[in-house]
């Protein structure tokens, strides 16, 4: 029996603590570092009477056939290509490595945690919304848009709060010594209302800005649901977003219980779309509403395990991908 964990090689401390948590149990797990495709992995896909996928990176090599899961983690497509490329190539190289890897997993006959197509369409942050609030879960006000104007009428409708605005996709910018920037969420000002030309070049996602008690960081593996709390609000770098001081908080998160109410709405939404996994975000507001703020399919876990409360969320994915069962 072997586990493939399609990643990318700079992937964090997840992939270890699965692939240890699979060796554990007696069977076998092999990663696939999708970024290292094709310049330092092989792919060999047969088609005809007989369909075969032969993996080889260096010395590893895994048959499809012995295969009998499949954790899709992440993809990066050839970032490992000469940065000399003519940039007509390398695009076309990258977009056939990039359907050519996409077409290997579909193809491969097993357990799927989780199926790309699951992932692609829970990654809709606006069909999220949507859909938790047709079962019930509190979301905030939301607007994305490109049109300043909206935002402007936007901010008036929820003036007693104040909004927020932040991405619909994870992304950093880099500087020309390669300092990352990551657009975090952050507060809209009365100077931000009247600078938003930039809204021709990039939408935005704008919110009202919801009270926090506690912000809630709940993961679902199966049906196994592990929820912790931390105060963002006692240090002033994470009033908005708990990650800007992520590494300070990062031993300050506590268990907490959700109400049976909430966990079985969030079960349905996993149910929806056919996640087997999901890191979900929530405020508890001063009067104890739970407000849903978005679902990651592919979210991170590993500080949890590795500090307090040290949920066995890793365990938890490998029992389910050894033995199918959610």
């Amino acid at each position: 029996m072997t586990v493939l964990i399609v990643t990318f090689s700079q992937d964090n401390e997840s992939i270890p603590l699965v692939m240890e948590a699979i060796e554990e149990r007696g069977e076998k797990a092999f990663r696939f570092d999708t970024d290292r495709f094709p310049t330092e992995v092989q792919l060999d896909i047969y088609e005809g009477n007989l369909h075969k996928v032969i993996i080889t990176d260096g010395e590893k090599k895994v048959d499809s056939r012995e295969i009998s899961s499949v954790w899709y983690r992440r993809a990066r497509y050839g970032k490992k290509l000469p940065a000399t490329m003519d940039r007509q190539y390398k695009d076309a190289a990258i977009q056939e490595s990039r359907v050519t890897v996409r077409g290997v997993i579909s193809s491969i006959k097993a357990f799927h945690f989780d199926k790309i197509s699951n992932v692609e369409l829970a990654n809709n942050k606006q069909l999220q919304l949507q859909i938790a609030r047709e079962m019930g879960l509190i979301t905030p006000r939301t607007l994305t848009t490109n049109n300043p104007e909206a935002v402007k009428q936007f901010a008036f409708e929820c003036k007693d709060r104040g909004i927020v605005t932040k991405m619909l996709s994870s992304f950093a910018i880099y500087d020309k010594q390669g300092e990352e920037s990551v657009v975090f969420t952050n507060p809209v000002t009365d100077e931000d209302l009247e600078n938003l030309d930039g809204l021709r070049f990039c939408p935005m996602t704008f919110q009202e800005k919801v009270p926090k008690a506690l912000e809630l960081r709940t993961t679902i593996v199966g049906q196994q649901i592990f929820t912790a709390a931390i105060d963002s609000q006692r240090l002033e770098g994470s009033t908005y977003d708990w990650r800007k001081e992520g590494r300070t908080l990062v031993q300050s998160w506590q268990v907490y219980n959700l109400s049976e109410e909430v966990e079985k709405k969030l079960l349905e939404l996993m149910a929806y779309f056919g996640l087997n996994y999901g890191a979900i975000d929530i405020i508890l507001t001063p009067d104890n509403q739970h407000v849903f703020l978005e679902i990651n399919p592919v979210g991170e876990f590993f500080w949890l395990e590795i500090f307090a409360p040290h949920f066995p969320i890793s365990q938890a994915i490998a029992d389910i991908l050894l033995n199918h069962k959610t």
